[in-house]
């Protein structure tokens, strides 16, 4: 009996784990993505991702059971098609065309009794009103009947060395009850644990809840952090006083904004949603949003004020930047809250370099000079800002050669110190 074939839209954080994972599990997998340079390094075995080690990427190839490639027609005969695209803001109203690009490119391929599952982050009713027409529209099948159809959104936490796509469970969906078993039975075979939903619409949800609980509770620790630093607080012990209880409270922490593929981003296709189906506001959301927003401007006007206080204007001022992905351990820069900070400095006549061992060089904001973390770079900035805390940084060489450090992380502790 032949293996699976299973195509994979989109090779990246979410799509690339997905690909191997499947080809470890037997299938035969088809890596799709536009960006012909990607799929070229991916054929070479190089990964650009931080979780996908060049040596598990190597396996992958090497088995013959995955093929990166541009072309749909690559897909043809396909059992299984997954939908990593992403789905970006523009102007604040969801973009979806890289969603409808892969169902029209898909589409023709479709064949009676295959699946199709759509991971993309979107708002509700996605799946069925905007994917499914363009599926049946190319295909000339229809769902459910001809083929299957589902969502299951992703959870894919870049740079966790704990939780990983098989550890994590998997929220399944179908657009009826034989779709959802294919969309489980595929998902069973490459997670520990699956959770089946009633529907698509439900599914979809799941992931904006996840998101905006989040991103509301980072948006009220940020505002808090805010407070009380006028109010001469020291939030971070109060937090970890807080976390002394053993029921009823979750700890967040502070930090310079938020970031990346997710939070920046999913709450507002809910709030989007709400307004053009119910035409009512999100309150939450939106002040969440605004909450969040003003922290790269916080942090900057904090790192004015503490190089005034040494009669140091930070124009001309020598800065020495700490991490510029969004969250530690990962060279993730979409949406990084530390690049924001980095040019809202740069644009106030500052000398911006910083140390950054994750991301790739051209995905660095234009005139940050890279540098490595020496006692020399430490002691010839006017100061230093912990914006990124990778755990490969020498925190304790920070404080020992730094004049002045402002930590948006409480990973540094000293007179020189000041936090967040």
């Amino acid at each position: 009996m032949s293996a699976e074939k299973l195509v994979v839209i989109g090779q990246g954080y979410v799509g690339l784990p997905l690909a191997m994972r499947a080809v470890e599990a037997g299938m035969d997998v088809v890596g799709l993505d536009v960006n012909a340079d990607r799929v070229k390094r991916l054929t070479s075995g190089e990964s650009f991702v931080e979780d996908i080690p060049a040596d598990r990427l190597g396996r992958a190839l090497g088995s013959g059971r995955y093929r990166p490639s541009t072309e749909y027609a690559d897909a043809e005969g396909f059992d299984i098609c997954v939908i990593t695209v992403p789905t970006p803001l523009r102007d604040g109203v969801p973009d979806l065309s890289y969603v409808e690009q892969a169902g029209g490119g898909i589409g023709p391929y479709l064949r009676p009794g295959c699946a199709v599952i759509l991971e993309s982050t979107t708002y509700p009713g996605t799946t069925e009103e905007l994917l499914r027409p363009l599926l049946e529209s190319a295909s000339g099948l229809t769902a459910p009947g001809d083929f299957h159809l589902g969502y299951s959104p992703e959870r894919i936490d870049p740079g966790n060395p704990v939780w990983k796509l098989e550890n994590t469970p998997k929220v399944v969906s179908g657009v009826d009850a034989a779709s959802r078993e294919r969309v489980d039975a595929f998902y069973r075979r490459l997670v520990e644990r699956t959770v089946p939903v009633d529907s698509t619409r439900v599914a979809e949800l799941t992931k904006l809840i996840e998101n905006t609980f989040r991103q509301v509770n980072i948006a009220l620790i940020n505002e808090l952090t805010m407070l009380s630093h006028h109010l001469d607080i020291d939030v971070w012990q109060a937090i970890e006083a807080a976390e002394t209880k053993p029921f009823g409270f979750m700890p967040f922490r502070p930090g310079p904004g938020v970031g990346g593929h997710c939070l920046p981003i999913d709450p507002c296709y809910l709030s989007w949603q709400v307004k053009r189906r119910l035409g009512r506001q999100f309150r939450f959301i939106e002040l969440a949003n605004d909450v969040n927003h003003e922290m790269p401007e916080h942090v900057t006007r904090r790192i004015m004020n503490g190089l005034n206080r040494a009669g140091r204007a930070v124009s001309g001022a020598r800065l020495l930047l700490l991490g510029l992905a969004y969250k530690p351990n990962t060279g993730d820069m979409r949406d990084s809250p530390a690049v924001d900070v980095a040019r809202r400095l740069q644009d106030l006549g500052a000398e911006v370099r910083a140390v950054e061992p994750y991301a790739e060089p051209h995905h660095l904001p234009g005139g940050v000079v890279v540098v490595g973390l020496t006692e020399r770079e430490l002691r010839e900035a006017d100061a230093v800002v912990v914006v990124t805390d990778h755990d490969c940084l020498d925190y304790d060489l920070v404080v020992r050669h730094a004049r002045y450090v402002f930590d948006t992380r409480n990973r540094c502790h000293g007179p020189t110190v000041e936090r967040l």
